[in-house]
């Protein structure tokens, strides 16, 4: 039986089948409006970095044949065959996408699906409607995504533009097309008129035709497709720069010969104006500023032309205008629920999804949408139990159709993803979380502290939570002698087995010299667990 998705529910492709030869199925239709669907293989930027893995009407494969456009069959408007253990492991994610051929707008789509089937059965089915929409003119349906391992995510996010857009937006180039020049037209010369086939012998008997070749049986009921045209890579030919060859000095005229005489003056120099001794900077144009010595910035408003003004000579230079300076901090949006800006910003799609989502008071930078913000209780029993073990969030509540960027005081923060398992967090770490999670106190027991125990949360379920840090984290397997001071761990699998290890003595902490290492603890577990430590102590 099919599995049913929601905009941005997730899966392992394991936990849907054991198979990797799979049929992508897309069904999308308005009256009078025409879709192109296409395939975009991107890398781990999320970039098209090799146009041949743009899979489309007129690229209808990749070069090992791993993806594959099949054509409008079963009922779907268009279909791929994707066989996901030849994909090169430069491809990351497969982005399958809608575009409109012409005017009109995605809400003017009826109900469409992007389907998953293995071995001739459905084991997946998004459905969406044209009421999801508004002006946007191509929507991305669905990715395969490879994180540790291939799984399948239904994101339904519309995107303003048409194809050229998308393509832009994934890093592709758009070929612009060129007329080919009308070929000359010349007079016909001088033949005679064709012969006509002469008949056949008296009673020859015709030849019979020649017998064909056996036709290799179809793969995967994929019809026949036209070789794509050879695609012809830009800057295919390297450009080569050769090793200047030092020229030797002329010879001297013999004598009452004339010597060598100097080149004339290039355009703009003032006669008589040598070349500079080695080392020394070439005298500006006449009228021109002079140059600035090597290293050292001009000044303002003498740059070179076409130069940004303030930036010194030298300099990579990377775009001109205010526009080129700021495409490094431009929003990065991925067609995921949770997406990284950078190290400390995090953004989260309400319109992915539909559960809300739970953030620490005051972490929302900014905004856009329609987007709703109330105040989550914790009820009288949450800030008794918070209060006693020191576990208490002082969270909010996101609910709407937008997007929010959260960010807390400069730390990293990590997305973390949960399918069904848990993990132990300190509330001190955690910025926000899907409201779909399950979360609890946890007592973590040992002797020898006051109070004989430390608390954590741990959280349960399926969906992402946040976690921050101050500085780069570290990640380390769980062995019997693995150890973390309490005031640097920031979480641990569940199933790991956490003892208190305690080093406090009286009489040690009565004389100088005492290490100052109070509090550890001990992580004992199977194999696949972990610990995170941040470089910091609370």
């Amino acid at each position: 039986m099919a599995r049913e998705f929601q905009r941005g529910h997730k899966a392992k492709i394991s936990d849907l089948t054991p198979g990797t030869d799979l049929y992508v199925g897309v069904q999308i239709a308005a009256p009078g409006l025409t879709f192109d669907i296409s395939c975009f293989g991107l890398d781990a930027d999320e970039q098209l970095s090799d146009d041949r893995y743009f899979i489309f009407f007129n690229q209808p494969k990749s070069p090992e044949e791993s993806i594959q456009l099949l054509g409008a069959q079963s009922g779907d408007t268009e279909s791929f065959r994707v066989t996901l253990d030849r994909i090169p492991a430069t491809i990351h994610k497969l982005s399958f996408t809608a575009t409109l051929d012409g005017a009109g707008q995605m809400s003017q789509v009826g109900p469409g699906y992007i389907r998953i089937v293995a071995g001739g059965e459905e084991v997946v089915r998004y459905a969406f409607t044209g009421s999801e929409f508004t002006t946007e003119r191509a929507v991305m349906l669905g990715d395969f995504y490879l994180k540790d391992v291939w799984r399948f995510a239904a994101v339904g996010q519309g995107f303003d533009g048409g194809l050229d857009a998308l393509l832009r937006n994934f890093g592709g180039e758009v070929a612009e097309e060129e007329e080919a020049p009308a070929a000359p037209q010349t007079a016909p010369g001088f033949a005679p008129p064709a012969q006509a086939t002469a008949p056949p012998a008296f009673a020859a008997p015709p030849a019979p035709p020649a017998p064909q070749a056996p036709q290799p049986a179809p793969s995967f009921g994929a019809p026949p497709a036209p070789a794509p045209a050879p695609q012809q890579p830009m800057h295919a030919a390297p450009t080569i720069a050769a090793p200047l060859t030092p020229q030797a000095p002329p010879a001297p005229a013999p004598y009452g010969q004339p010597g060598h005489q100097p080149p004339p003056p290039q355009f703009g120099q003032v006669p008589g104006q040598g070349t500079p001794p080695y080392g020394q900077p070439a005298p500006a144009p006449y009228g021109q500023p002079a140059p600035a010595p090597y290293g050292q910035p001009a000044p303002f408003g003498q740059q070179p032309p076409g130069a940004p003004q303030g930036v010194p000579q030298g300099a990579p230079a990377a775009g001109a205008g205010l526009h080129a300076a700021l495409q490094l901090y431009k929003e990065t949006p991925t067609g995921q629920r949770w997406t990284p800006q950078n190290k400390q910003l995090m953004r989260v799609d309400l319109t992915m999804g539909g559960a809300g989502v739970l953030a620490r008071q005051g972490s929302m930078v900014m905004y856009q949408g329609k987007v709703d913000f109330g105040y989550k209780s914790a009820g009288f029993v949450g800030r008794a139990v918070g209060n006693a073990t020191g576990q208490e969030m002082q969270l909010m509540r996101c609910t709407g159709r937008g997007q929010v960027f959260l960010a807390e005081e400069g730390s990293y923060l990590h997305p973390i993803e949960l399918q069904g398992d848990a993990i132990c967090v300190s509330a001190e770490s955690v910025l926000a979380f899907d409201e779909s999670l399950q979360y609890e106190v946890r007592r973590v027991e040992g002797h020898g502290i006051p109070g004989g125990a430390l608390f954590t949360m741990q959280f349960q379920g399926t969906g992402t939570v946040i976690i921050k840090t101050h500085g780069t984290p570290v990640v380390l397997p769980v062995t019997p002698t693995t150890f973390a001071d309490s005031n640097a761990v920031v979480a641990w699998s569940a199933a790991s087995q956490v003892i208190v290890s305690s080093q406090v003595r009286l009489r040690r902490n009565a004389y100088p010299g005492h290490s100052g290492e109070t509090v550890n603890l001990q992580f004992r577990g199977a194999p696949g667990n972990f610990i995170v430590v941040q470089p910091y102590e609370v």
